[in-house]
């Protein structure tokens, strides 16, 4: 497939459509084959459980075009392990690891004209998800699903480079120690849209969310997690049961570790100790790693030494590692890249 007419250097981040989408159904307990379709439009009852409970999940992964001409996805195998997790969670029948990995293979073959190439600055976004298509008005599971996955693709999260933000302490909780932090459930992104509204009305970036149950450990924001780096170059992410396992958060241990030679630590951070980190950032499949300048405490303000200007020293590493690992500039842990083609 011969790559699409577009302007991958002033490509946004948003929705574009492509060529195909794969669809799989759930009926009498079972997963029908699945198949790439061309229909981008879904006919739903209004009764579905979707609508009514939104028992409904969803993972995000990128693919990209290496440096030699290969298209590949980014560890697309703990996206199937952690899509599977949560549809447990949710009582929604697991889509299998390696239908999973089969179905983003032929769906990004499918669309590989729309995968921007090399420098572009751009990627291909895939979105799968999962949810409850039957009518359910009593409060129960659905009996029959849908797993569904489309790409589109999108310009670099940052358009002017990755500028540090400014990012406030949260009144509003984001999950509690026995609910649903830990998977990826649409539920837990519709409860943090209220709370990021209103920080940007306030003029901040993004929340810091602390723990429900005595607000004095960090957790982390309404889509990503955090990481500091401490005066000495140790590279700490917060641990708890209540935060989502990111892929990007455990790809940076590593690199920090084992590419860096920085000592890693995942552990409990209380509050208080974050006004002694040097540098702060956020890790995420969209961004990769946001570097934070400013952390608000209802008016009392926690600058950190990297100053709002750019990337702290470590973070920038850790940024241009991970970053060369998935375009092929450096070369990858076994089991990290995915080829398609």
């Amino acid at each position: 497939m011969e790559k699409q007419n577009i302007d991958w250097a002033n490509l946004g981040f948003g929705y574009i459509k492509t060529d195909y989408r794969y669809v799989s159904n759930y009926k009498n307990g079972a997963w029908d084959e699945g198949a790439l379709t061309t229909e981008d439009t879904i006919t739903l009852n209004e009764c579905a459980c979707v609508f009514q409970y939104a028992q409904t999940c969803f993972e995000g992964l990128k693919a990209y075009t290496t440096e030699d001409g290969h298209i590949v996805t980014f560890r697309p195998d703990l996206n199937a392990e952690r899509m599977i997790n949560t549809a447990k969670r949710l009582e929604m029948p697991p889509f299998a690891k390696e239908r999973f990995l089969d179905a983003i293979t032929k769906l990004v073959a499918a669309n590989a004209g729309f995968v921007p190439p090399y420098g572009s600055g751009a990627t291909l976004y895939i979105r799968p998800f999962l949810f409850g298509t039957n009518p359910v008005i009593g409060v129960k599971p659905a009996s029959e699903y849908q797993f569904r996955a489309f790409v589109t693709p999108v310009g670099p999260y940052f358009k002017d480079g990755a500028k540090p933000i400014t990012i406030r302490v949260c009144d509003f909780d984001r999950a509690a120690p026995h609910g649903t932090g830990h998977v990826k459930a649409g539920l837990n992104y519709a409860m943090s849209l209220h709370a990021i509204v209103d920080a940007h009305k306030q003029g901040f970036d993004e929340n810091m969310y602390l723990d429900a149950a005595t607000r004095t450990y960090v957790e982390e924001t309404g889509g990503a997690n955090f990481i500091f780096i401490t005066k000495d170059n140790t590279v700490i992410t917060p641990k708890s049961d209540s935060i989502l396992p990111s892929i990007t958060r455990r790809s940076i241990l590593h690199v920090a570790e084992h590419y860096l030679g920085l000592k890693a630590e995942e552990r409990p951070v209380l509050f208080e100790e974050v006004k002694d980190f040097a540098e702060c950032g956020l890790c995420g499949t969209a961004a990769v790693v946001s570097p934070v300048g400013k952390i608000v405490d209802h008016g009392k303000e926690i600058c950190f030494p990297s100053g709002m200007e750019k990337m702290g020293p470590v973070t920038q590493k850790l940024y241009d590692t991970l970053t060369g690992i998935q375009m092929g500039r450096i070369e990858a842990p076994e089991g990290w890249i995915h080829v398609i083609k």
